[in-house]
């Protein structure tokens, strides 16, 4: 009898200080290390905004303001091409044509600029892997010759214009209307200039990152072979950060939470375990792992955890699409096609732009689309061409 009081004082010691030692790591976890690692980290739930992001955002916007002046340099100093090299009238049909559509927007930043010179380093990088991509350029302004920078790249890109000189605005057309109209009028004229595979439709202020083409070439080569995404309507290579956390709508990032929790709650219980030199651990201590962990992922910021996906272009994710925003779309060839037919039958307004239009017709049209995570771009242009916004800010 006083063995098993002994043993059950025991049992009762081990759990009562392994509750003192899970209350403490929560404690110091949300309330003192996280906070003071991730108090800058700006897709974070421990992000000090009122701290940090005015002098972020200015910062951010005079280094993207240096980055725009050596893109200018940088093509500024190149040598012109010829002239059949800077048409780019070739006779194949290429794999992929990065068209990327331009509107004049503010001068000091060169965004297009910024997103052509990237593109070309990286292409030049790429060597022979990327002998049979292209890049189009879309000139959308209204008066094309008003758009200086477009002007010093037609020396070096193919251009096709969208020409409204002297045209009487129609009343109907507003803004969000008038910039499908131009989106529609630069994938089909990406399709009758070269009859691509894949259209890559890139916008003047998205960056591509230095693994883009690597990326691409993968699902090229391995992911498209699964039907299922080879008659997708679309690839997103882009979302916004801040939309990126597992807290959302989307099913998947639920799942996908979840599977982290699965994942993380057996293994961390077993170093805890292990660590205090305790036998295997109980389901409690499993569970209290899994939430524990799935709580600091969701406030570090999911944004974080999906960089590590960067290691190698087998990680990244494609998974079903989310609405937001078109900075960097894929099309394979056939897609596109229908594409430009359902947006010639939408009208678009506010509240109803590009994006949502698109994300609207997976479902009138029984299509599937794809984000693919993380992003292959970054969105520079803090000066929408769209809405005016003197004091424009990183979130």
């Amino acid at each position: 009898m006083l063995h098993q009081a002994w043993q059950l004082c025991g049992r009762w010691c081990r759990w009562s200080s392994s509750v003192v030692h899970l209350i403490m790591l929560t404690v110091m976890t949300f309330g003192v290390v996280a906070p003071l690692i991730c108090h800058r980290l700006l897709h974070s739930y421990f992000y000090l905004r009122r701290w940090h992001l005015n002098p972020m955002s200015q910062e951010f916007l005079e280094h993207n303001q240096q980055e725009g002046q050596d893109a200018l340099h940088y093509f500024e100093k190149m040598q012109i091409p010829n002239a059949s090299e800077a048409s780019g009238s070739d006779a194949f049909q290429p794999l992929l044509l990065i068209t990327i559509i331009t509107v004049q927007r503010r001068y000091d930043f060169h965004y297009v600029l910024q997103v052509a010179s990237r593109f070309h380093r990286l292409l030049q990088e790429c060597g022979a892997r990327c002998r049979s991509h292209r890049v189009l350029l879309c000139n959308v302004e209204s008066d094309p010759s008003s758009h200086q920078d477009v002007t010093l790249l037609s020396s070096f890109f193919p251009m096709v214009s969208r020409d409204r000189t002297g045209e009487n605005p129609d009343p109907r057309v507003n803004q969000f209307e008038k910039e499908k109209q131009d989106y529609v009028f630069c994938l089909e004229q990406s399709l009758l200039s070269y009859n691509p595979q894949y259209i890559l439709v890139v916008e003047d202020d998205a960056v591509p990152e230095k693994e883009i083409f690597s990326v691409l070439q993968h699902l090229f080569l391995a992911r498209f072979s699964k039907p299922y995404l080879r008659d997708a309507l679309y690839f997103k290579l882009y979302h916004p950060e801040r939309l990126q956390h597992y807290f959302n709508p989307e099913p998947m990032r639920i799942l996908e939470w979840l599977g982290l929790g699965m994942l993380l709650g057996p293994v961390l219980s077993c170093v805890y375990s292990w660590a205090l030199g305790r036998p295997s651990p109980s389901w409690l201590l499993v569970l209290f792992f899994a939430l524990y962990s799935m709580a600091l992922s969701e406030l570090v910021g999911r944004h974080y955890l999906l960089e590590l996906r960067r290691l190698h272009p087998a990680l990244y994710n494609v998974v079903p699409v989310t609405e937001c925003c078109t900075p960097a779309m894929l099309f394979p060839a056939p897609s596109a096609r229908r594409a430009l037919g359902y947006l010639q039958g939408l009208h678009c307004r506010q509240g109803f732009a590009k994006d949502t239009a698109l994300y609207s017709l997976l479902w009138a049209k029984g299509e599937n689309a794809y984000v693919v995570e993380p992003n292959l771009v970054r969105h520079v242009g803090m000066y929408s061409s769209l809405r005016l916004n003197s004091s424009p800010k990183l979130l």
